[in-house]
């Protein structure tokens, strides 16, 4: 897909960029460069190809699942305005 001179005026006026008559020409082989690798993208087969979560083969590395630190909760809330049956309460910020 080729641009002429009239479309590259109106993408430059929609987004708002000043492309003098020198630089229409350029600007418009670098869009139909961009628009024609686009299309060959497009045109590759990748029925078959898993997707990526990642583009690099890398696994994280996780810490063992243990208890480090002991149960503070009854310490913690003897410094606490006001509890009940364990919970912390507040007052009411939305009514």
């Amino acid at each position: 897909m080729a641009l002429d001179k009239s479309e590259v005026e109106k993408i430059a006026h929609l987004a708002r960029l000043r492309v003098s008559e020198a630089e229409s020409d350029e600007v418009a082989n670098r869009i139909t460069d961009i628009l024609t690798l686009i299309d060959q993208m497009q045109s590759v087969d990748t029925d078959s190809v898993e997707p990526l979560a990642h583009p690099l083969d890398v696994v994280q590395r996780l810490r063992k699942d243990k208890v480090t630190e002991t149960d503070q909760r009854e310490k913690l809330q003897a410094l606490a305005p006001d509890t009940q049956d364990g919970l912390f309460l507040v007052p009411v910020v939305i009514e």
